[in-house]
């Protein structure tokens, strides 16, 4: 049997920053052994992903950054684009093969991290601490006992709810003929797309050259497309929108983020852990996850390394999931209209500020100030409907 203090199940976002933050000596404090269990090649493994997330200064992860931003712009539908100047943040952009490359390199300088391919069976509670039973490269059944086990897999159902949107995503990496990109601006949301009957769709484009970028057309509604749906929907934007002009693809990305209401617990034993997505990372209102991941993983480690009991906190405040809750019910009871809300905050509230409100890092009267900035009347019904709402289950597709 092998043993552990710290056991982290997945190796996508959370269980890499997690590792990478547990593989840290600090001075007086003691480093626990770790093993990262990463499932092997094939369909247990997460697929290649862009994560985007704001910061103030020079971050821990900027050496694995494909670009960076201090513009952003929102188009409405029509009418004038909204630009702002985010400074000192800037809006950044990683790549989960190069997170990943930065991760493992730092890894291989601690020996107190080790890396493990497995493929994770179950993981029960015992006392003193968990055991996980896994399959090896080899197939060769295994058990590795840990004192604390952080499983970051995605949920096999999510959680009953009384608000559950999928933001579902299509994306071209692309290099154009022409110089058809501005690289300082980044296209936050451009709602110049046809709207979906029930939802709401943008493009989304991050710039990291005057020839080539990320190109994404993105949608919040019940159901993904099809395969065909989503290159039809890209090829538009890309083509009558922006008039791209000739391009070529050099890669693709597809994801689907739950948006939901659902309380998503985070302890699931006396010694066992969600992070990541599976543990309330993301931003019900955006399906922004990246950053609550390093808020989730920071606090484990101090605590670990100060011998309290390793609780994942809530990634985002109360108040910001109770304003989520209701944003989501007025999207999806079709009473918001979803382009028209989002430009009028855009376009009226400071865009720093509207993302550090978005990171739950704003005060109450700030929050209630922007509040204001969106349909009164939908919010507020919305919000009161709520408490008399059942939560039932979501219908996966």
């Amino acid at each position: 049997m092998l043993e552990t203090d710290v056991a982290v199940v997945g190796a996508g976002a959370a269980g890499l920053s997690l590792a990478h933050r547990l593989a840290e000596a600090a001075p007086g404090a003691r480093q626990p052994s770790t093993v990262l269990l990463d499932a092997p090649p094939g369909p247990l493994r997460p697929p290649p992903r862009t994560w985007c997330f704001w910061e103030s200064g020079p971050g821990r992860f900027d050496a694995a950054l494909t670009a960076s931003w201090r513009h952003l712009r929102v188009r409405p539908p029509s009418g004038t684009a909204i630009d702002g100047d985010i400074a000192p943040l800037r809006y950044k952009m990683i790549r989960s093969e190069d997170f990943e490359h930065l991760v493992a390199h730092d890894l291989a300088a601690h020996p107190a991290v080790r890396r493990l391919e497995a493929r994770v069976e179950t993981v029960e509670d015992v006392p003193g601490g968990a055991l996980v039973r896994l399959r090896d490269s080899d197939g060769r059944p295994r058990v590795l006992r840990a004192r604390w086990v952080f499983d970051s897999r995605p949920l096999g159902s999510l959680p009953a709810a009384r608000t559950t949107l999928l933001q579902h995503f299509h994306g071209w990496f692309v290099r154009t003929a022409r110089p058809a990109f501005d690289p300082r601006t980044a296209e936050l949301m451009d709602f110049r797309v046809p709207q979906p009957a029930d939802g709401l769709s943008f493009g989304y484009v991050l710039p990291v050259g005057r020839h080539q970028a990320l190109v994404e057309y993105t949608e919040f509604s019940h159901r993904p497309l099809s395969a065909s749906g989503y290159e039809a929907a890209v090829r538009q934007y890309a083509e009558e929108v922006l008039r791209l002009g000739e391009l070529r693809v050099l890669s693709t990305e597809t994801g689907v983020i739950p948006m939901t209401d659902a309380p998503m617990p985070r302890q699931v034993g006396e010694s066992v852990f969600r992070i990541g997505a599976a543990g309330g990372a993301t931003r019900p209102s955006t399906g922004y996850t990246f950053a609550g991941i390093q808020r989730q993983t920071r606090a484990v480690a101090a605590a670990l390394r100060q011998g309290r009991r390793p609780v994942p906190p809530p990634a985002h405040p109360a108040r910001s999931r109770a304003m989520d809750a209701v944003l989501l019910r007025a999207l999806d009871s079709g009473r918001a209209d979803g382009p028209a809300l989002l430009c009028r905050l855009f376009a009226h509230v400071p865009m720093r500020r509207l993302l550090l409100f978005l990171d739950g890092r704003t005060r109450l009267h700030q929050d209630l100030a922007i509040g204001l900035r969106a349909p009164v009347g939908p919010m507020l019904r919305s919000a009161l409907e709520l408490p008399g709402l059942p939560r039932r289950p979501f219908d996966t597709p």
